[in-house]
């Protein structure tokens, strides 16, 4: 029978491994912290591309749509041939401009969670909505360069004063105020 007052041997073995079982978690949690810089670049990068898009998309895909809808869609339209030719122009025009809606529509559901997340404030996206933006914008692209702009361009080189005009209106457009002299 052991009257000492000294603990077991298990027991000084459970103290001291208790220490040991501490200083496994604390060198666990400092190899997380020596990961963190490794971390940091590509947070500090979805940053950078979520402020990016939300100063770009609102700025020059929303004045984008807005231009073709106010001085190229109209310039096209009246220029093409009544009949058949003005028919198919039309039907593209409605099809694109339907579209410039729900890009517009898609970015604006969107654009909340990327502005948290330019300003560091929040890690989630929907991917879904994202991944749809970008899909229909690509393909909303691709239909616009390959069906209406070749035959806007065949519509406007008709007439170069159709053509002269429509690029003077854009000049205009893209012109700043004129800053005031003191």
């Amino acid at each position: 029978m052991n009257t000492s007052s000294a603990p077991s041997n298990a027991e000084s073995d459970n103290a001291v491994g208790q220490f040991s079982h501490a200083h496994a978690g604390i060198v666990m949690q400092l190899d997380r912290l020596a990961a963190l810089p490794a971390l940091l670049a590509p947070a500090r990068m979805a940053q950078d591309y979520a402020r990016r898009n939300v100063d770009f998309f609102r700025v020059a895909v929303f004045e984008h749509h807005k231009e073709e809808e106010e001085e190229l869609f109209p310039a096209v339209l009246s220029s093409a041939k009544a009949g058949e030719e003005r028919e198919l122009v039309t039907t593209l025009i409605d099809a694109l401009t339907t579209e410039h809606r729900l890009i517009e529509g898609l970015w604006r559901q969107l654009e909340p969670d990327l502005k948290k997340v330019a300003k560091g404030q929040g890690f989630e996206v929907d991917n879904r909505l994202l991944e749809d933006l970008v899909t229909r914008y690509q393909l909303h692209a691709r239909s616009e360069e390959t069906r209406f702009l070749p035959m806007a361009e065949t519509i406007l080189g008709r007439n170069n004063n159709h053509m002269a005009a429509l690029g003077l209106s854009l000049h205009m457009r893209h012109q700043h105020a004129p800053i005031a002299h003191i």
